[in-house]
């Protein structure tokens, strides 16, 4: 077994797609974990802008978990909507392209692709926040830790989904047994002691009250708690993950997961203001995660707290594997419509499409180095393009139903209508309460990547009308090209090339650069060992140019008197045959020039369309031949 199938698994064949499908037993961890893993940082999000409160903050966030579990309810519902109409995956950028036009779809393609950076970064940084809050004196390290786990992430998932949600499940489900159970206790306790339990380990002391309520800061503060709802679209987006009957299967995934996102941040909610919970300030000295406060206060800090705190961590750390599953997938979608490189479009090995994972890797290792690891900083950019993409996609669904009229046609425009006016609300919302604090950067982003993708398209466009072709092929005005090989000196390389340059021209002229005074040996040589064995051979003589140059440049040089040639001859085709060695290994480049890469780059540079350039390689190994 080499290496890289160490790495990454054996290459899987194309007609194994099908076996590497998956189940909602998969699903959940695959497409489920970013939503599921918000309750960790959604709630912790509200009650953090609810700190100048005190207590009272703490209360109001029974309110605000209320109108985000509405909220949830609504778009739950509009996505079962999406799936059922688009069971080859319908994600907002296929609907809202298809339904509501070029634009609209670039629009929600922008939002999603911000959205989903976003998602990897909050959820590992999230996921290091929960291990600094239980270990303090790991938080110097915040940042190492956080790129470590994006290392792992991204090799994780250069594996497959199947691999990847086989080893995402065991994580999940405990993560999800030990909020269940905390909740199922704490609940259970309140009632016991009529509404005020006795913490097994108080909380920090809440601070008092330095502002008076309003409804500005109640309105961010929902805002924030709205980034309990990201992730919720993966399901919609890979519906083709799943297996046969595929719609089928992707509702189910998508209820189970939004059941359980439902119970764990309305216990949440219920619990926090009964313990007297609150959030503290990230990145502060002392800091401690919400899940942290209430499992301390709920069980203490035994085997039942350290396990539920690595689940967390791992889960939140491995909720960005949800943006993995779905932004390679949404950007192969984007590039078949010719709006991102076409490269995007190709599966790896592992059937996974690769290069979306290796740019989802990089753009989240960057905003995670810019922000330092830390979610609240990340916070504010957060949501907005998830809520502009499910607005999005509603109206898209509405279109959609009104032009495919049936049955149920009118009940699900009504549904997907209602989805579509509580969250634009929701966005206009989202996008004042957080402007000044960061959304202004989404904001930007937007627009400028909606452009990137427009002049992308655009340059497809034109590649396809110059090299169109719709005429028969041409065969008049065929001639012998004129060979030109650039040589050092005479060796096994030289050698090759003529002997290739001999089956195709009968024009062969090799160009020798002297930087320096040289005496005639290289003439000679040349004469006795090139010249008279073409003659004798009835083979045509190359010729020998030397060109002089004074200040030692041996490229330009030549790509001028390439030109020169052939311009003296417009009616015939130049090949430049380029003779290069190639080293097996790699560090043995730095050992040799790479004039043959320059001259290759000035060539193609010309832009000259009688120019050829071939490269003629020789593989140098331990025989030398």
């Amino acid at each position: 077994m080499t290496l890289t199938d160490l790495l990454f698994g054996r290459p899987l064949a194309t007609e194994e797609e099908k076996a590497a499908r998956i189940g909602p037993g998969k699903g959940i961890p695959i497409f489920g974990l970013d939503a599921l893993s918000s309750a960790a940082y959604g709630p912790e999000a509200a009650l953090t802008l609810l700190i100048p409160l005190g207590m009272m903050g703490v209360r109001h966030i029974v309110p605000i978990t209320l109108c985000v579990l509405l909220l949830l309810a609504i778009v739950y519902f509009s996505y079962r909507q999406t799936i059922t109409a688009y069971p080859q995956g319908g994600g907002s950028y296929t609907v809202a392209s298809e339904n509501l036009g070029t634009w609209a779809g670039l629009l929600a393609a922008a939002a999603l692709m911000i959205d989903y950076v976003l998602t990897a970064a909050v959820g590992i940084s999230a996921g290091v926040g929960a291990l600094v809050s239980a270990v303090p004196g790991l938080q110097a390290h915040t940042l190492l830790m956080c790129l470590g786990i994006l290392v792992v992430l991204t090799v994780v998932n250069l594996r497959g989904v199947q691999e990847t949600g086989g080893l995402f499940r065991l994580p999940t489900y405990l993560f999800i047994g030990c909020l269940l159970a905390l909740i199922a206790i704490g609940v259970a306790k309140t009632l016991l002691a009529g509404g005020h339990p006795l913490p097994v380990i108080a909380p920090p002391r809440l601070s008092r009250a330095t502002e008076a309520v309003s409804a500005w800061l109640l309105l961010r503060a929902f805002a924030s708690g709205c980034t309990a709802m990201t992730g919720v679209e993966a399901v919609s987006n890979g519906v083709m993950a799943f297996r046969d009957p595929t719609d089928k299967y992707a509702r189910l995934t998508l209820t189970i997961i939004i059941a359980i996102l439902m119970v764990m941040l309305g216990g949440i909610a219920f619990l926090a203001p009964a313990y007297g919970v609150a959030a503290t300030l990230p990145g502060a000295v002392g800091y401690q995660s919400v899940l942290s406060q209430l499992l301390a206060a709920v069980t203490g800090k035994g085997a039942f707290y350290w396990t539920s705190i690595v689940s967390i961590l791992i889960v939140l750390s491995l909720s960005a594997n949800t943006a993995f599953a779905d932004f390679p997938r949404l950007a192969r979608a984007i590039a078949r419509n010719g709006f991102l490189p076409h490269s995007f479009t190709l599966r790896g090995r592992r059937l996974v499409y690769t290069p979306g994972v290796y740019a989802l890797a990089i753009l989240t290792g960057v905003l995670l180095t810019i922000f330092g690891g830390v979610t609240d900083r990340l916070i504010p950019l957060y949501a907005v393009g998830a809520f502009l993409a499910f607005t999005l996609s509603q109206a898209g669904m509405v279109v959609h139903w009104r032009r495919n009229a049936g049955e149920h046609s009118r009940k699900s425009m009504a549904i997907n209508g209602v989805g579509a006016v509580a969250t634009g609300i929701t966005v206009c919302v989202v996008l004042v309460a957080k402007f000044t604090e960061g959304a202004w950067i989404t904001l930007l982003l937007i627009p400028l990547l909606m452009g990137m993708m427009k002049a992308i398209h655009r340059h497809y466009g034109r590649v396809e009308r110059v090299t169109a072709l719709d005429r028969a092929v041409n065969t008049a005005e065929l001639c012998r090209p004129i060979a030109l090989i650039p040589v050092e000196r005479w060796s096994v390389i030289s050698e090759k090339t003529l002997r290739f340059a001999w089956s195709m021209a009968s024009d062969i002229r090799f160009v020798h650069v002297e930087c320096e005074e040289e005496d005639e040996r290289f003439q000679k040589q040349w004469r006795a060992l090139v010249e008279a064995p073409a003659r004798e051979a009835k083979l045509a003589v190359p010729e020998l140019v030397v060109l002089r140059s004074p200040y030692r440049f041996v490229a330009a040089p030549i790509v001028d008197y390439v030109l020169q040639v052939q311009q003296q001859n417009p009616a015939r085709r130049v090949v430049v045959l380029v003779p290069e060695l190639i080293e097996k290994h790699w560090y043995n480049l730095l050992l040799h020039n790479q004039r043959p890469q320059l001259l290759r780059s000035l060539l193609r540079s010309a832009a000259n369309p009688k120019i050829t350039v071939i490269d003629i390689p020789w593989y140098l190994n331990p025989l030398g031949r």
